[in-house]
């Protein structure tokens, strides 16, 4: 990174990019779509969320992270079960189906030490708390955040701050 960029990030705080939205108009359309599956199926909105926070803190994304832990606030997840979501193993706070979609959002997004990274162990587990229908759902899930994380890894939206400006690139950097 140049001087000039690093000063820029930490001076006054830009995104790399403008609203990819208005730089690709079409992604309103595949994230409408995204959205529509990912919180009108049979996964639980508060399960939803919990993988997306995961999956921030997998990628290490200070903007996902936020932004799913803030969303999952709005949705009265007990503070603790929040906390707890990178520390999951060990903690109280999830059910069995919770426990198995967060394996689930792991193995997909690392890299497993022993072979194919969702084993027939780990999908039979699945199966017992998710139908067919919920199985895929998840699976979407899982899609969805992965479909975002080149964006807020690449683009470095603004956390905490609202949609509008999220994405506020240094002036001599901004597309017309």
């Amino acid at each position: 990174m140049n001087a000039s960029a690093t000063s820029n990030h930490l001076d006054a705080p830009v995104s790399r990019f403008s609203d990819p939205q208005r730089l690709v108009p079409q992604l309103g359309d595949v994230s409408a779509a995204l959205f529509k599956i990912a919180g009108g199926g049979p996964v639980p909105r508060s399960t939803v969320g919990l993988v997306h926070l995961r999956a921030g803190q997998i990628v290490e994304n200070t903007y996902l992270t936020v932004m799913h832990t803030g969303s999952l606030r709005r949705a009265k997840v007990p503070e603790e079960k929040i906390t707890a979501v990178a520390s999951w193993k060990d903690a109280p706070y999830f059910t069995e189906a919770e426990r198995v979609a967060l394996e689930l959002v792991e193995a997909v997004l690392t890299p497993g030490p022993h072979g194919e990274r969702v084993p027939d162990e780990l999908y039979a587990r699945a199966a017992e708390h998710y139908d067919a229908t919920a199985l895929a759902t998840l699976a979407m899930v899982i899609g969805q955040v992965n479909f975002f994380i080149p964006l807020a890894l690449i683009g470095r939206p603004l956390p905490g701050v609202s949609p509008a400006e999220q994405w506020r690139p240094a002036k001599a950097e901004q597309t017309p």
